[in-house]
């Protein structure tokens, strides 16, 4: 596939844009033998398996704040967010189509979750390697194989919504995704009556799903350790998927829509399913998230899947640079981090050493609002950009160069 973008010319990209740090390590992993790189992922590997015990330690223990310990802050919020951004990231970083509903997508895998792990359907008495007695009434069905389900279920969602509206653009997409994401919470808000059907107990939600078998135990409410561990395993399985996807066909035919559609279309990409096929992939990492959420919470509640959480993730997505699989991993844990306890811990470390009495965690989204506009202000690709987006956001300043280098020549 032709490229849309003029290629990287090296002297202006010196000068005008700093070196972006994932080609440098890209670098230096291709300058590695194979020796250093085993040496490299088993060092990975063992650092990622004493995560969970890493608080004991001093240096790390700082991470523990006065609203919740350490694991538990990386399981909820910062797990869960980095999971769903990545999600996200697919459809708005890599195919440019900007998505305001995607908490949709959330709310469906949690259902799933309640729906095939709990006692909802009691009149049914549905088992398949589940983790409770087989006495129990309802459907119960294995953890793994549910976050299959789910993820699944929301990606044929994924289609099915896009369908009709993935013809749309721009704004008109952005409004539609939006009805979207507010229609379906607000569907299993007032399914206690669903066309005579009870389809998510309303407003009551669907409480004590089933918990999670890892083999030596099943897991409860306080395994923030294996509940970690688990939530890296579903992310290393999300960015696996989009680094893979980035350099296949599909990858390259999102990032040909994402710079020029129009383009892309008179080069033979079929638009409308390269379009589907991003808006389920990244539906079905709502679906996982949507599973482990509920899990984790041990129940399902409407009331938690509201529009603010689809800002939310696109806001993280922006900040850490959209494209850019480990910037959107870095955006998601500053602000899922300060969002859940950063901000309290520093208001109650603020208050207690001045005597005040402020409320800072009532003023989130104002300071969300500030980095957002910030970021447009002074970098508009985001923490760790995508090298592509950086040279298009650049593109006026490196022909600024070039053009002042010709009238000094």
């Amino acid at each position: 596939m032709v490229s849309l973008v003029k290629p990287l010319r090296s002297r202006e990209f010196k000068e005008v844009i700093v070196i972006n740090l994932r080609d440098k390590g890209a670098e230096i992993w291709e300058q590695s033998n194979r020796i250093q790189r085993t040496i490299f992922v088993v060092v990975l590997i063992a650092l990622i398996a004493l995560l969970p015990f890493a608080a004991n330690f001093p240096v790390t223990s700082i991470l523990d704040t006065p609203i919740s310990s350490y694991e538990a802050v990386l399981v909820y919020p910062v797990g869960m967010f980095v999971l769903m951004a990545l999600g996200l990231n697919i459809v708005v970083g890599k195919s440019g189509l900007l998505d305001l509903g995607y908490v949709a997508f959330w709310a469906i895998g949690g259902y799933c979750a309640g729906w095939f792990m709990s006692e909802f359907f009691y009149f049914l008495n549905l088992h398949f390697l589940g983790s409770v007695p087989a006495s129990a009434p309802g459907i119960h069905i294995n953890f793994w194989m549910v976050l299959v389900i789910g993820g699944f279920v929301c990606a044929l969602f994924g289609v099915l919504i896009g369908a009709p509206t993935l013809r749309l653009k721009s704004d008109y997409l952005a409004l539609v995704t939006l009805g979207f994401g507010e229609i379906i919470p607000q569907i299993f808000f007032n399914g206690e009556d669903f066309f005579g059907y009870n389809i998510s107990n309303g407003t009551k939600g669907i409480v004590q799903v089933d918990p999670i078998p890892v083999g030596v135990k099943n897991l409860g409410p306080f395994d923030f350790g294996w509940k970690l561990l688990i939530f890296i395993l579903l992310t290393a399985v999300m960015v696996f998927i989009s680094l893979r996807l980035r350099r296949g066909r599909l990858g390259r035919a999102w990032l040909a829509i994402r710079e020029d559609e129009l383009a892309a279309s008179m080069m033979g990409v079929p638009l409308m399913r390269t379009k589907l096929a991003s808006y389920a992939v990244g539906a079905f990492a709502g679906g996982l998230g949507g599973v482990a959420f509920a899990t984790h919470v041990n129940g399902v509640y409407a009331e938690r899947f509201n529009f603010t959480i689809s800002i939310f993730l696109l806001a993280m997505v922006v900040l850490g640079g959209m494209g850019n699989v480990w910037g959107v991993i870095l955006g998601a844990f500053i602000l899922s981090w300060v969002n859940g306890n950063g901000l309290t811990a520093f208001g109650t470390f603020y208050n207690d050493k001045f005597g005040t009495s402020i409320d800072f965690a009532s003023f989130t989204f104002l300071l969300f609002g500030l980095v957002l506009i910030l970021m447009m202000l002074f970098k508009r690709e985001g923490l760790i950009p995508e090298s592509r987006l950086k040279l298009m956001l650049h593109e006026e300043e490196l022909d600024e160069v070039e053009s002042n280098e010709k009238e000094r020549a």
